[in-house]
């Protein structure tokens, strides 16, 4: 199979969705792996490796979306590659379609194949390809989050542990999934005083277990998140529908009864956002006020670190990758349901039942 590799052009986005060793592995099978010309530079691999694992590098994009049968991204594609789509293409990357009309109507007009990663789900209910993003989403939320609470950033200027004589920052998170689980890690490792809500009381069970009583837990229901915010300094939204848009659970007035200068991240923005005043950000521009909180809604959190995230993405995706390219789609489908759940659109019919009901085309 001939696999395409662009490179990534929404903003800031520095991942790809291949390492040269991916590259080498499929070539190896027979496989033709065409790589767009510097699509690796972000992540810090030259073409040199590319070619050396036997790759082809292409000059443009078009050219690596035109001689391509399948389509291996990151991020889903932005309105400037909208023309590359085709209906004998398939297409594997991070979609979240539930909050993306125009990107939906796009795949359904080219009737392209559109496979996509966060709603590759095993029989467990886990989600393979979504999982090492979350991780890196989850502790980079508190990264971000402690640099917005400073006062220079237009913060409260509240460290996370405090130090001796003064109290600790209150870090609520809502949904204990990866995410939550991975955020929760860094903000008692940094001293925070931390909370977890969730609707899950197993999952709950399963947090304190490993934090003791380091954390505090929390079953999530409207008044409860409202109680949590008000005192909170840093709030951190993780909730995950697979493939549906996030749940609104924190609403506009929950943030007007917040401390001024809090910080909200909301982790959950691909999927349209937990936070009711939550829209896309750019690490151009990556805040915004509401009330008199700030809020984070970066919307490809991960692309920051991508000598760290594009491993964790390729060490997870290339065995699907490798699994469609040596069977084909239906095949591949079969032999997986894990991957089977994965396909979104396929000939101009969207096929998954959370991205129909988010998107009624």
């Amino acid at each position: 199979m001939r696999i395409g590799i662009p490179r990534e052009i929404k903003n800031n986005e520095n991942r790809v969705a291949l390492t040269p060793a991916g590259a080498d592995a499929l070539v190896r099978r027979g496989h033709e792996v065409i790589i767009q010309q510097g699509a690796g530079r972000g992540s810090g691999f030259s073409d040199d490796e590319y070619v050396i694992g036997g790759a082809h590098i292409a000059s443009t994009a078009e050219e690596t979306w035109g001689r391509a049968e399948m389509v291996v991204k990151v991020k889903e594609p932005i309105r400037a590659e909208y023309g590359f789509l085709r209906d004998d293409l398939l297409l594997f990357a991070y979609l979240h379609l539930a909050a993306d009309s125009d990107l939906t109507g796009a795949l359904v007009a080219a009737g392209t194949t559109a496979v996509a990663y966060e709603t590759v789900q095993t029989a467990d209910r886990t989600l393979p390809l979504l999982a090492p993003m979350s991780e890196v989403a989850g502790r980079l939320s508190i990264v971000a989050g402690s640099n917005a609470l400073l006062s220079a950033a237009g913060g409260r200027g509240q460290l996370l542990g405090g130090v001796a004589g003064t109290p600790r920052a209150k870090v609520l998170v809502i949904g204990g999934g990866v995410a939550g689980e991975h955020a929760a890690a860094n903000a008692i490792g940094l001293g925070a005083d931390v909370t977890v809500v969730d609707i899950a009381l197993p999952r709950l069970r399963q947090l304190e277990a490993r934090f003791g009583s380091a954390l505090t837990t929390r079953t999530s229901t409207p008044y409860e998140i409202a109680e949590q915010i008000r005192v909170a300094d840093l709030v951190i939204g993780s909730v995950l529908v697979p493939g549906a848009a996030a749940p609104r659970l924190v609403t506009d007035e929950m943030v007007a009864t917040m401390k001024p200068g809090s910080v909200l991240v909301d982790i959950a923005i691909d999927q349209g956002g937990c936070f009711q005043g939550s829209r896309p950000t750019t690490y151009d521009a990556p805040t915004f006020r509401v009330h008199e909180s700030i809020f984070y809604c970066v919307a490809n959190m991960p692309g920051a670190v991508p000598h760290t995230s594009t491993r964790a993405l390729s060490n997870a995706t290339l065995p699907y990758v490798t699994a469609i390219a040596d069977l084909g789609w239906d095949a591949a489908a079969e032999c997986d349901p894990a991957l089977a759940r994965g396909l979104n659109v396929r000939s101009g019919v969207i096929t998954n039942e959370e991205v129909r009901a988010s998107q009624p085309i």
